[in-house]
């Protein structure tokens, strides 16, 4: 289990101190994040939270999913690896030569 969670289905309006508040009840938070849109800087309804030990990111698990917060009911599960998705291309497509 890591310490690094996953926590879905926030409000919009709920920001990052909010998040360390919310889950420092289940022990230290090293770090909170809400996702915000690069362009509009406007939340993206959820974020990450770092916990200090396995054993606290456990309880934030146990005590914080499916609960309700601000009105939606929050998903806190550990967070998966990012995944690589790549960079560039910009390719130009295959399709023929007219000549």
């Amino acid at each position: 289990m890591g310490n690094k969670l996953y926590c879905g289905n926030l409000s919009y309006n709920v920001s990052s101190s909010d998040l360390e508040q919310l889950f420092s009840q289940f022990g230290t938070v090293e770090s909170a994040q809400v996702i915000a849109d690069r362009d509009s800087g406007r939340s993206k309804g959820f974020g990450f939270v770092e916990m200090s030990n396995d054993s606290d990111a456990q309880a934030a698990i146990t005590g914080l999913h499916e609960t309700e917060h601000d009105g939606r009911s929050l998903t806190v599960s550990e967070a998966k690896p990012r995944e690589n998705r790549g960079g560039g291309g910009g390719g130009y497509g295959g399709g023929g030569s007219r000549y």
